[in-house]
């Protein structure tokens, strides 16, 4: 089977490409200068050239921020890509998984992580251009696609929060870290082998919508203590902080845990605790030094 990874210069994009590099799969990974998926010729000659069995779009505009004043770009690149490489799948005989977000809900479910078909309610321009993605894929490629909802990403490519956090502690006596937002940190890679086992299941039997994040939750705050903890740093350095402290254009969700009922239906386990997947993470992201 062939795989053809979109935005494969990303942090997860570049994940994917490496684990199934390394179970040995055909795959060839396109970062943006070498595919912009919201060019509909280029999509197609993309399509045409490589002739992959299965698409995996980690492309995406993620300025979350930026998105609220400049969402006709941000729907362009989250909404309209998607759906040119779902009629360019349809067209080719191919698969496509999709990687969404959890900006797709309200971030206001209280305590109980969302299930797969809860009803999206977005409430920022991030969201509602991702969920336009969502809906153009299982459109456009029923039966034969599926939506990866994944969040709070952190890896050893590119910038991500627990890098951050690494630096911080070389630099700041102390820091205020925000303690009123709850959801689940998630080592890319961990999301890339999700992928990885989804693809070859992809069907009329396993299709439409999946959540990939590893389990437990943690606030922002919590996430940076055992950061902390793991560079065997004081982690009351670390210190609990409102996210009013840090105002941003686009809201932040209050809480954004993810159910996992589906990967059991297609005979896949849940997924790992994020402290396990993160004890594991640490010392690859800190060998890798800061991003280029």
């Amino acid at each position: 089977m062939r795989w053809l990874i979109t935005g494969a210069g990303g942090m997860l994009g570049h994940d994917v490409v490496e684990e199934l590099t390394r179970r040995g799969e055909d795959v060839v990974g396109l970062d943006r200068s070498a595919l912009d998926i919201t060019r509909p010729e280029a999509v197609d000659a993309a399509a045409r050239q490589h002739r992959p069995d299965l698409v995996v779009n980690c492309a995406a505009y993620t300025a979350v921020d930026d998105a609220e004043t400049d969402e006709a770009r941000a729907l362009e690149i989250n909404g309209d890509g998607p759906r040119l490489l779902a009629r360019a799948c349809a067209a080719h005989d191919a698969r496509l998984i999709h990687v969404s977000t959890d900006y797709v809900f309200s971030g206001e479910a209280g305590t109980t992580p969302y299930p797969e078909n809860h009803p999206p309610a977005p409430r920022t321009a991030y969201g509602r251009t991702k969920l336009a993605g969502e809906r153009a894929v299982l459109e456009e490629l029923p039966g034969a696609s599926a939506v990866v909802r994944t969040a709070w990403l952190y890896g050893v490519h590119g910038t991500n929060f627990v890098r951050t956090m690494i630096g911080l502690e070389a630099r700041r006596d102390t820091l205020d870290v925000v303690d009123d937002q709850r959801g689940q940190p998630t080592w890319s890679a961990d999301v890339a082998e999700r992928i990885a086992d989804l693809g070859p299941r992809l069907g009329p039997d396993a299709h439409g919508v999946f959540h990939a994040t590893d389990s437990g939750e943690a606030t922002w705050y919590e996430l940076a203590r055992e950061v902390f903890s793991l560079l065997g740093a004081d982690p009351d350095r670390v210190r609990p902080t409102s996210s009013a402290a840090f105002p941003r254009p686009a809201p932040r969700p209050a809480y954004s845990a993810l159910a996992h009922g589906r990967w059991q239906e297609i005979g896949l386990p849940l997924p790992r605790e994020w402290r396990s997947a993160l004890h594991e993470a640490l010392p690859r992201i800190r060998k890798e030094g800061p991003p280029s």
